[in-house]
């Protein structure tokens, strides 16, 4: 084969094409990768004329890859994670947990988990810049594996089970209902209880979803399900007497508002929980570095929930 200079192909270009492909829109790819959406277009353009492909059809309202660009930007994926990956091990030779650490965290969790967790974090890792992505799982998982993100907080799913993980700690369930509910008043309260047409979900892609239907199988049909877009949705709805829901342990930490409106229950059972878990590519040359990070999460369990035994997480 040829020589092929690679003086004309920038990293930088394959992730604006890569940010465009993701977010299939030329005006938030910019400002995801921190440039102008002119800039951005004009340097996707110069890769198209340097590949000779035209590597996406655009309209006004209408961006999507050719059959070609399809190809080529499944390849460019390829070399941003090899160059990550090579960042990656450079920096597990100078100082694992210097530098910028990419952390994913579930939706139904960042917002109770992480405010406490960056004060000691900071403490412990002074060198280490944090960037934060708070999304669903299937995402936060996707974006592990292609390197976007080094680890993430999450309950382990069967989506999951290709990636390593380090258990923190148990998050329980409770119960929430309205008020005037015919079960806020029961006197014994266990998770058969809960299997009603009126429990509230969270939309797809949120494990807690996932979660509460296999404490809760509840029979109703799809169209009946009342849904909701975000955990502080969720408590409006069963505020305002729409429904129940399961709500994670930390998730009732600063709900005063809603202390007149609803009443929340515990539940007895071992199995009306969630594991926290710390979660990685295995082929992260840090795993050492990120089992060490979880053993040191792991000595200060979140107010509310359940501590794991004390056996430390295998350098």
């Amino acid at each position: 084969m040829s020589y092929v200079p690679l003086s004309g192909l920038s990293l930088r270009d394959i992730e604006y094409v890569v940010a465009v492909d993701d977010l299939r829109n030329f005006s938030r790819a910019a400002e995801r990768c921190g440039v102008s959406q002119a800039g951005l277009s004009e340097q996707v353009r110069k890769l198209e004329q340097l590949l000779n492909v035209t590597l996406f059809e655009r309209s006004r309202r209408h961006v999507a890859p050719t059959p070609e660009g399809e190809r080529l930007i499944a390849l460019g994926r390829d070399v941003l994670a090899s160059a990550r990956n090579l960042l990656e091990v450079a920096r597990a030779h100078t100082g694992p947990l210097d530098g910028l650490l990419h952390i994913g965290v579930i939706p139904t969790l960042g917002p109770y988990y992480i405010p406490g967790l960056l004060p000691r974090l900071r403490q412990k890792y002074p060198q280490l810049g944090l960037r934060l992505n708070e999304n669903t799982t299937p995402n936060l998982v996707q974006s592990l594996r292609q390197g976007d993100l080094d680890v993430a907080f999450m309950a382990p799913t069967a989506a999951t089970e290709s990636l390593e993980h380090a258990p923190l700690f148990q998050e329980p369930f409770l119960a929430v209902f309205p008020k005037d509910h015919e079960l806020a008043s029961k006197k014994h309260l266990s998770i058969s209880d809960l299997a009603r047409p009126d429990l509230l979900l969270l939309e797809d892609g949120h494990c807690l979803r996932d979660q509460a239907l296999s404490l809760c199988p509840s029979n109703f049909r799809s169209q009946d399900q009342r849904l909701a877009t975000s955990l502080e949705m969720l408590w409006h709805m069963i505020g305002a007497g729409e429904g129940f829901s399961l709500i994670p342990r930390l998730a009732l930490n600063n709900r005063q508002e809603f202390d007149d409106l609803v009443t929340i229950r515990e539940l007895s059972e071992t199995e009306a929980r969630r594991t926290i878990s710390l979660v990685w590519r295995p082929s992260d040359p840090r795993a050492t570095s990120f089992r060490e990070l979880a053993n040191f999460l792991r000595v200060a369990t979140p107010d509310g929930c359940l501590p794991l035994p004390k056996t430390k997480i295998p350098s």
